[in-house]
């Protein structure tokens, strides 16, 4: 098969799976506790009327909803897939690695022991905890005679997990008062959140989403090894730092709006490579669709667990991730 039609028949699967999205975010809006017909979705998105109840229920809840579901999913994965890039580690994800808890932990602290309430605020908070935790992890994973690897970068980021896990549990029991608020965003949530947390966090994604592709030309080199990536006069360092801010922007990003959402960015990378190859102009796209896809259609499933209550969204993105995650830790541990 010639470079062409290869391009072609990438083009043609990722044509498919944003497809694939768009149908998902349509039962997204449509279905849940309380169906709707496609009239109300319609008429919620070009007619709106505010006095119409399904309308505005459609127009403010369902619809932020899926597009919030679309953006966190699309976030973790390109994350995860830039983390595995770099770390060369196919286990490595934002939860995997401590960002995700580091993140926790500060917005946790922050809402908690201090009262912030802005989500502008608790969005960079989330940004810092995020950037924190992935130095402490590179640092940890740095010391020592031996080079860095990747069993130390995942023992640094288990025993990092393990510290701010400990330290948000520690808050939540001296603050109980406030043990409700963030008792379920912790387990993973879209439900509930409104369209402002959204805007807020959305422009710094969006421009991660284009900078890890602009970076992929670059990300195939590094492929290539450190050595001959500087060879061919690539400047490792700056590439590293660039996709390690994108990293950190992505996951805060999606955790100071929906929580700890796990596993998205260990299981869709994966998924990705099978479509498109480790061609990282085509694996940035495909993890940022299918990880959007895989997060709407878990969110969906979560509303017909247990109706007319809801499973937070973590819980089924554990579901399908942790038995995948063994299997990758299994295979790897077979070749080895």
């Amino acid at each position: 098969m010639t470079r062409k039609d290869s391009n072609r028949r990438r083009a043609a699967m990722l044509a498919a799976c944003c497809l694939a999205l768009l149908l998902g975010m349509v039962a997204s809006v449509l279905f849940g506790a309380t169906r709707y017909g496609w009239s109300v979705a319609w008429d919620a998105a070009f007619r709106y009327d505010e006095n119409a109840v399904q309308q505005m229920i459609v127009r403010t809840t369902r619809m932020p909803r899926a597009f919030m579901a679309a953006s966190i999913g699309a976030s973790l994965a390109i994350a995860g897939a830039l983390m595995q890039t770099l770390t060369r580690n196919p286990l490595a994800s934002p939860g995997v690695l401590g960002i995700n808890s580091g993140a926790s932990f500060v917005v946790v602290t922050a809402t908690l022991l201090f009262s912030v309430a802005s989500m502008q605020a608790l969005a960079w908070l989330a940004f810092a905890g995020a950037a924190a935790a992935a130095g402490a992890v590179y640092l940890l994973s740095s010391l020592g005679r031996e080079a860095m690897t990747p069993m130390k970068i995942v023992l640094a980021g288990s025993a990092l997990t393990a510290l701010f896990s400990s330290f948000t549990q520690a808050i939540l029991v001296l603050n109980q008062q406030g043990l409700n608020s963030v008792l379920y965003w912790l387990t993973g949530t879209i439900a509930g959140r409104s369209t402002d947390m959204l805007r807020t966090v959305l422009p710094y994604m969006a421009a991660c989403w284009i900078g890890a592709w602009l970076i992929s030309r670059d990300l195939n080199v590094l492929l290539m090894g450190e050595d001959a990536s500087k060879g061919l006069g690539q400047r490792t360092a700056w590439l590293k730092t660039i996709a390690g801010l994108i990293v950190v922007v992505l996951a805060g990003g999606a955790i100071s709006v929906a929580g700890p959402i796990g596993f998205i960015g260990v299981v869709v990378p994966h998924l990705a490579r099978h479509l498109s190859g480790h061609d990282h102009r085509w694996l940035i796209p495909f993890s940022g669709v299918l990880g959007a896809l895989l997060l709407v259609a878990a969110d969906l499933a979560a509303r017909f667990i247990l109706i007319p209550e809801e499973v937070p969204v973590g819980v089924m993105t554990a579901l399908v991730g942790v038995p995948f995650f063994f299997y990758l830790a299994r295979r790897r541990a077979g070749s080895a």
